[in-house]
C-alpha cells in the first residue's frame, strides 16, 4: 500500500509500516515453517518405487480382463484390490517392502496366492492363473509344491470353445516366444504323440452303444490322419470323444489338435480330460505340452511336474519338463526338485543326470554363483559316463569350466562334443568363444563358420518341415462372436 499520499501524521504512517512489515514476516516465517515441515514428512516416508507388473490368464493361457487382482501384506488380513486392463494386465505400486500374498479373481474362477518378497526398488514381473472354482481364495501356503494345480479344478463346460475351421500351410501363426522356442513347441508335441501308446485309464461314461459308435469314429479318426487326411480326422477324434468322454478318446483328440499346431484349443481339451482322469498322467504332461506351445511356460512346468507326482517312476513327464528346462534362460518353477528326483530315481539315466544338473546350474547361475558347482561338475561326468557319445553334456561341461574360468578344459569338453556329435552347432559356437577368449582368432574364425553352416542347414530342414505340416485354422467361439 502507498501511504505517500495519505493525510495520517508521520507517527501513523510509521506504525503502520512497522505493522505490514511484521506481518509480512509472519507470512515468511509461516511459509517457510509449512515448507520445512512438508520436507520432514516427505523424507520420513519412502517413496513409491516398487512395481509389480502382472497378467491374469486362464488355465489355457488366455488373458482375462477385468478381473479382480488383491495384494494383501503378509501380516494384514486387510487387502487392497485393482482391476486388470482390457488386455489382462495389471500394475500395483507398493511404498514400502515386506512380503505380500497376491491374488486374482473373478466372479467364476480364482487363482492361488502368491507370496512375493519385495524390497526398495524391486521390479516384478508376475501371472496370475485363473484355474480354481468358488469365490473364496484357498489358505496360503509358502510351499511351491503346495502351489501345483489340481487336475480335478480344470473343468470346462461339455461343448468345446473352439472350431476347427480348415487346413493352412505352416506359418508363425500359433507359435510363442523366440525361435528357440518355438523350436522347441515342435519338439515336444513330437514327444507327446509318444505318450499315446501308454496306457489308457478306460473309465467312460454312457451307454454301450455310444461306446461302440465313439470307437468306429475313433479308428476312422487313425485312418484320416494316415492318409494325409487330418481335418477329417480331428472332427473324427472330437465326435469320438463328445460320444464317450473316455480319457483315450480325449488324449486322442487333445494330441490330434496339438500335432497341428492348435495349441490353445488342445490345451482345453486335456484340460477336459483331466478333470475328468485326475490319475491320468499322461493327460496332465500333454496339458503341459501344450501350455508351452501356448506361451504359458510356467504353468507348463508345473503341469509336468504334477504329472511326474502321479507316476515317479515314468520318464516320460521328466523328459518332457527337462526339454522345457533346457530351452529356458531362467530356472523353470518346481523343476529342480522334480528333476533331482529323476535322478534318484534313475541313477543310470544319462539324460536323468543331465536333466538335473541343467536345473542346479540355471539356479546357481540366478544366485549370482552361489553354489557348489562341484556338483553340476560331477552330474555331467556321471551322465558322459554313463552315455560317452552324449554331446550335449560335453557341451554343458564345457559352459561349466569356461564359467569357472578354465578356458582350457572348456576347449577340451567343447571338442569332444564335435567329436562325438559334429553336427552340434552349439558345440561349435561356443568353441569359438573360448577360442577367441584364448587370442586364437583363425580357429575362433573357423569353428564360427562351421557353427554358421549348420545353423543354415538347420533352418531348411525345420522350413521343409513346417511346410509338410500343415495347420489348424481354428476359430475360436468368444473371438468370432466379437465384431
Amino acid at each position: 500500500m502507498d501511504y505517500s499520499n495519505t493525510a495520517e501524521p508521520f507517527s501513523t504512517r510509521s506504525s503502520n509500516r512497522w505493522y505490514a512489515a511484521l506481518l509480512g514476516l509472519a507470512s515468511v516465517f509461516t511459509l517457510f515453517s509449512s515448507t520445512t515441515a512438508l520436507a520432514k514428512d516427505s523424507c520420513l516416508q519412502e517413496p513409491v518405487n516398487i512395481i509389480i507388473d502382472g497378467t491374469v490368464r486362464n488355465s489355457v493361457g488366455d488373458r482375462v480382463p477385468s478381473a479382480t487382482v488383491l495384494i494383501r501384506e503378509k501380516d494384514s488380513n486387510t487387502p487392497s484390490e485393482t482391476k486388470t486392463n482390457a488386455d489382462g494386465t495389471f500394475q500395483l505400486k507398493i511404498d514400502h517392502a515386506g512380503s505380500y500374498f497376491l491374488t486374482a479373481k473373478t466372479a467364476e474362477l480364482h487363482s492361488r496366492e502368491a507370496l512375493v518378497a519385495l524390497s526398495a526398488g524391486d521390479k516384478k514381473q508376475l501371472d496370475l492363473i485363473l484355474d480354481l472354482t468358488g469365490s473364496e481364495p484357498p489358505p496360503s501356503s509358502d510351499s511351491p509344491r503346495s502351489a501345483r494345480p489340481s487336475a480335478a479344478s480344470l473343468e470346462f463346460n461339455d461343448k468345446p470353445n473352439f472350431t476347427v475351421a480348415g487346413m493352412t500351410d505352416w506359418s508363425n501363426a500359433g507359435t510363442h516366444g523366440s525361435d528357440i522356442r518355438a523350436r522347441t513347441s515342435e519338439a515336444l508335441a513330437k514327444e507327446a504323440l509318444t505318450l499315446k501308446t501308454g496306457a489308457s485309464i478306460e473309465n467312460s461314461p454312457g451307454s454301450s452303444e455310444n461306446a461302440e459308435k465313439a470307437e468306429t469314429h475313433r479308428r476312422l479318426g487313425e485312418l484320416d490322419e494316415r492318409r494325409g487326411d487330418p481335418l477329417s480326422a480331428v472332427r473324427e477324434y472330437e465326435q469320438a470323444a463328445l460320444l464317450n468322454p473316455s480319457e483315450r478318446n480325449y488324449f486322442e483328440w487333445g494330441t490330434e489338435l496339438l500335432l497341428h499346431k492348435a495349441a490353445v484349443p488342445a490345451a482345453e481339451v486335456f484340460s477336459r480330460g483331466a478333470a475328468k482322469y485326475p490319475s491320468s498322467s499322461r493327460m496332465l504332461a500333454a496339458l503341459g505340452v501344450a501350455l508351452y506351445a501356448s506361451g504359458s511356460y510356467d504353468e507348463a512346468a508345473r503341469r509336468l511336474c504334477a504329472a511326474s507326482d502321479l507316476q515317479p517312476k515314468d520318464p516320460a513327464p521328466y523328459l518332457l519338463l527337462g526339454t522345457m528346462e533346457k530351452a529356458s534362460a531362467a530356472p523353470l518353477p518346481c523343476s529342480e526338485q522334480t528333476l533331482a528326483r529323476f535322478a534318484k530315481e534313475q541313477p543310470e539315466n544319462a539324460l536323468a543326470n543331465y536333466y538335473y544338473a541343467l536345473a542346479l546350474w540355471k539356479k546357481q547361475r540366478k544366485s549370482s554363483g552361489d553354489g557348489d558347482p562341484r556338483q553340476v561338475d560331477s552330474l555331467l561326468q556321471k551322465a558322459l559316463t554313463i552315455n560317452p557319445k552324449f554331446g550335449e553334456a560335453y557341451v554343458q561341461l564345457g559352459i561349466v569350466k569356461s564359467e569357472v574360468g578354465d578356458v582350457e578344459q572348456a576347449i577340451q569338453a567343447y571338442a569332444k562334443a564335435i567329436q562325438v556329435s559334429p553336427d552340434l552347432a552349439e558345440a561349435h559356437y561356443r568353441l569359438s568363444l573360448a577360442y577367441k577368449r584364448k587370442g586364437d582368432e583363425a580357429k575362433a574364425h573357423q569353428e564360427f563358420q562351421r557353427y554358421e553352416e549348420i545353423q543354415k542347414m538347420e533352418a531348411a530342414a525345420t522350413q521343409r518341415e513346417r511346410r509338410e505340416l500343415r495347420q489348424f485354422l481354428v476359430i475360436l467361439k468368444d473371438e468370432r462372436a466379437s465384431p
